[in-house]
């Protein structure tokens, strides 16, 4: 059994998840990204066993919904037919322009590899939660700043070399600094981290380590010997700078890329009705969307999204068909709910963009859609209780010059808050009692006012209405929300 099996939280081929449409399996190409025949024959797959809907994640994963536990285990086989090797164990991140970025400060797969090496050395996979994560940031056009990670390492530029910037828990405004070191040391304070944090148990994240720890991460490295994993005591979870434990040195960088479970072994996760954002941990907004075109050295790369992360597979075949006649090399995930397409010149990302936009892709990151996060909701997660997708699509087609960047709206079918785990202007969640409304808070807050479910948009477009009319000239429309204040809004929200 492989490392997501182990792990048993993580909607792998190894281990699809049961939701309200099916089971839905999660894919991260070890390749970083997909040729436009691997993409096509992938979305053949799903129309073949599945429901023929595919969902990019916040955090840049595929998903293939609506399976059935032996149509999982033919998808796999039709996966390993395609030549497409997903990785497994902890996700160890890096961007998706990574390595062929001109603006990238240093290339991050190598320092990636090595904490992946590292951490299969060190038996770590099997005793951390399924949410742990690691980001390793090269810099460049399209950086994982708005990604949150348990560590992140992120290339800085030094004097006379690069160097590498490792912080815990957070995105790369809010996470806490430990040091800025060479790659060898990043790499040992990354998976020293890692292993304080399986001394605390599955439920743990480097947000739970103690100031002492954190402290003794940051210090070690002055003076403990290079290339030598810390080690922990079983009591508090400390280093021990003894030179004598697990020198990663000697583990070779393509260490630690562990295969896929056998169809004829593949389990299936408990975690009934949790959805693309429960294991991911979600992801907040970027500094700079994928959704435009970035310059490489030669050509360049189109970015396209999906609307709230999802679309039917034959509409990405028949993009990934166009895309291919125009000479794309390469399509890859990227965080942002969004797909790169690579190896294009100027005119082809022009034919490609008016392509998908005829399809109905995001092809301009002042989209509405690009500023409302909605989960699969209603009937597609046995939790939910709203038609979220339906509800964004009408309130993004009534109101889209409202959608300035101030404005965060999140379409919740629960109160788990998959789809954006953190606090929005305005979210709307599902529950018992209708549609509730939640003011600057996340879907678990208790909401301000109620509505039925399949009137829900037509109570956020009354709000939106009102900013409308009331804003002074040049007011952002989170300044108009927060002097109207939250009982205004949800009086708003219930009457219109």
């Amino acid at each position: 059994m492989n490392a997501f099996s182990r792990r048993g939280a993580c909607p792998a081929l190894s281990a699809p998840m049961q939701t309200g449409d099916g089971l839905l399996v999660r894919l991260n190409p070890v390749a970083g990204g997909l040729t436009p025949k691997a993409l096509i024959g992938l979305c053949e797959s799903a129309l073949r066993h599945g429901n023929g809907i595919m969902e990019v994640t916040a955090r840049g994963n595929l998903q293939i919904r609506g399976l059935t536990a032996e149509s999982a285990r033919l998808l796999a086989a039709e996966v390993d037919a395609l030549g497409i090797v997903v990785r497994s164990g902890v996700p160890v991140e890096t961007g998706p322009l990574a390595g062929i970025d001109p603006q990238e400060i240093e290339d991050p797969r190598p320092v990636a590899e090595w904490i992946r090496a590292a951490i299969e050395e060190a038996g770590l996979t099997p005793r951390l939660g399924p949410k742990v994560s690691v980001v390793v940031d090269g810099g460049g056009q399209l950086t994982m700043d708005a990604v949150t990670a348990d560590v992140r390492v992120s290339a800085v530029r030094a004097t006379a070399r690069v160097q590498w910037s490792v912080s815990v828990a957070g995105d790369a405004r809010n996470a806490r600094p430990l040091a800025t070191v060479d790659a060898d040391a990043a790499r040992d304070i990354a998976v020293g981290a890692l292993r304080m944090v399986a001394e605390k148990g599955r439920e743990a994240h480097t947000r739970d380590l103690t100031d002492r720890q954190l402290a003794s991460l940051a210090g070690w490295h002055s003076f403990a010997p290079p290339s030598v994993l810390p080690d922990i005591s079983p009591t508090r979870g400390e280093i021990d700078l003894s030179p004598s434990v697990s020198p990663i040195g000697k583990v070779a960088p393509s260490v630690g890329v562990a295969s896929r479970t056998p169809p004829a072994q593949l389990p299936i996760s408990p975690l009934v009705g949790e959805m693309s954002g429960r294991t991911e941990g979600g992801a907040v907004e970027h500094l700079r969307s994928p959704i435009v075109l970035f310059d490489l050295a030669s050509t360049h790369a189109l970015g396209i999204g999906l609307p709230f992360g999802s679309m039917p597979a034959q509409f990405l075949i028949e993009l990934a068909t166009a895309a291919s006649k125009l000479g794309t090399t390469e399509i890859r995930l990227a965080p942002g709910r969004a797909l790169l397409f690579l190896g294009l010149s100027a005119s082809a990302c022009d034919s490609l963009q008016a392509s998908a936009a005829a399809l109905g892709f995001v092809t301009s990151p002042a989209d509405p859609r690009t500023r409302i996060a909605a989960c699969p909701g209603a009937p597609a997660c046995a939790s939910g209780r709203i038609a979220t997708r339906a509800i964004a699509e009408t309130i993004a087609s009534g109101s889209a010059d409202l959608f300035d960047p101030s404005l965060t709206l999140h379409i919740s079918g629960c109160a788990k808050g998959c789809a954006h785990p953190g606090p929005a202007a305005l979210t709307i969640v599902g529950d018992e009692n209708g549609a509730g409304l939640v003011v600057g808070g996340t879907a678990k807050a208790l909401p301000a006012g109620y509505r039925p479910g399949y009137d829900a948009a037509r109570g956020v477009t009354g709000i939106l209405a009102a900013v409308r009319a009331q804003r002074h000239q040049g007011e952002t429309v989170a300044a108009c929300l927060t002097w109207l204040g939250a009982a205004g809004i949800a009086e708003l929200y219930r009457r219109n």
